[in-house]
C-alpha cells in the first residue's frame, strides 16, 4: 500500500514538474512572432511623415518586387532541395555538387540585385528629410548599408527562407 502511494505521488510530482516547465515556456514561436505575421519581426520601423501617396507607391513597388522575384525564389528552393539530395546521395559526383552550388549562388546574386533595385526605387519616392531617417528603416528592411537579411526584403516567403 505504501509503495503504491509513493509511486503515485512520484508520478504526480513528475507530471506537475513537466507541466510547469512546458507551461512556463509559453505560447508562440519566439520574440516578434505574431499569428498574422505583423509583429515587430515582420515589419519595418515607420518612416516619419510618410504621405498616403508615398505609402501607396512603396506598397506597389514592394508587391511588384514580390511578384517578380517569386519565380526566382521557387527556383532557388528547388535547387536547394536538389543540392540537399545530392549531398545525401552516397555516390554523388563532386563536380555536380559544385555546379549546383554555383547555380544557387547565381540565383542569390540575382535576388540580391533585385533587393538593391527595390531599395533604390524606394529612395526615389522619399523626400530629402525622409532620406535622413532612412538608415534605420533600410537596415531593418534588409537593404542599404549594414543591412543583413532583414525580415521583409531578405527574401522570406511562404515557401520559407532562401
Amino acid at each position: 500500500m505504501k509503495k503504491s502511494i509513493i509511486i503515485g505521488l512520484s508520478f504526480a510530482l513528475g507530471l506537475a514538474l513537466v507541466a510547469t516547465v512546458a507551461l512556463a515556456w509559453g505560447p508562440g514561436f519566439g520574440p516578434g512572432f505574431d499569428r498574422d505575421l505583423s509583429g515587430p519581426a515582420y515589419s519595418s520601423p515607420p518612416i516619419p511623415n510618410l504621405t498616403a501617396e508615398q505609402a501607396s507607391k512603396m506598397q506597389t513597388l514592394t508587391e511588384a518586387f514580390l511578384k517578380e522575384t517569386e519565380p526566382l525564389q521557387k527556383d532557388l528552393w528547388a535547387k536547394r532541395t536538389e543540392l540537399r539530395n545530392l549531398w545525401l546521395s552516397s555516390n554523388a559526383d563532386p563536380a555536380v555538387i559544385t555546379a549546383k552550388q554555383k547555380e544557387i549562388f547565381d540565383l542569390q546574386a540575382k535576388l540580391q540585385e533585385k533587393v538593391t533595385n527595390l531599395g533604390l526605387e524606394i529612395r526615389k519616392v522619399l523626400t530629402p528629410e525622409q532620406l535622413t531617417q532612412l538608415p534605420a528603416f533600410s537596415q531593418a528592411a534588409g537593404f542599404g548599408p549594414g543591412a543583413g537579411f532583414g525580415p521583409r526584403m531578405g527574401m522570406r516567403s511562404p515557401m520559407g527562407c532562401w
